[in-house]
Formats: structure tokens, sequence, C-alpha cells
């Protein structure tokens, strides 16, 4: 799973210490941000589903559909994750078992 540091903005505020990346075994890319002091439950925490987003363009594009922009994203990390999404993974025990697909 890879994480790097981003920027993500709305019109009322800004978290720079967001979190985008790919997680293999989900094959999804996930975007984390503004955490709640409390509970460090995120207030936006796109990815958590199975193959919910396969490319980084989805995710990014379904951020803005809600309202937010991501900045800092460097193109050594736009590289690197496309290349760990692009990298075969090895069947879950769930896949392997056939409760998954």
């Amino acid at each position: 799973m890879s994480r790097y540091t981003v920027t993500v903005k709305t019109d009322e505020e800004t978290d720079e210490n967001a979190v985008i990346g790919y997680d293999a075994p989900l094959c999804t890319f996930f975007l984390q941000a503004f955490p709640d002091e409390e509970t460090d439950e995120y207030a936006l925490w796109f990815g958590t589903l199975l193959e919910q987003h396969p490319s980084l363009e989805s995710i990014i594009a379904s951020a803005r559909r809600f309202g937010y922009e991501i900045e800092g994203l460097s193109q050594n990390a736009i590289v690197a994750m496309t290349k760990e999404a692009e990298t075969p993974t090895p069947p879950s025990l769930g896949e392997r078992l056939g409760l998954v697909r």
C-alpha cells in the first residue's frame, strides 16, 4: 500500500496532510482527509471498497464531484501509484475460497 501526502481543499477548509495512495488488496486508489481531532475518523475517505476507484483519474473525479480539489500530487507519486496499480497481486484468501470474486 502506498501513501503520499497531498493537500485537499474545499471552499471552506484545507487539509495539508491528506493522504492519497493505492491499496493493492482492495485494488483501489484511496483518499483520506479532514480527520476528526477526537476520534481520528476522516470526514473524507474514498476508496474503501473492492475496486471502487481502479484509476487515479476516477478518484480525482469523485473528489471533484463532492467539491474537493487535490493539490501537491507529484509526478513521481503519480508514476509510482500507477505502476503499483498495474502490478498483478496474488488472489486474497477470500478470492481463493470463492467468497470474493
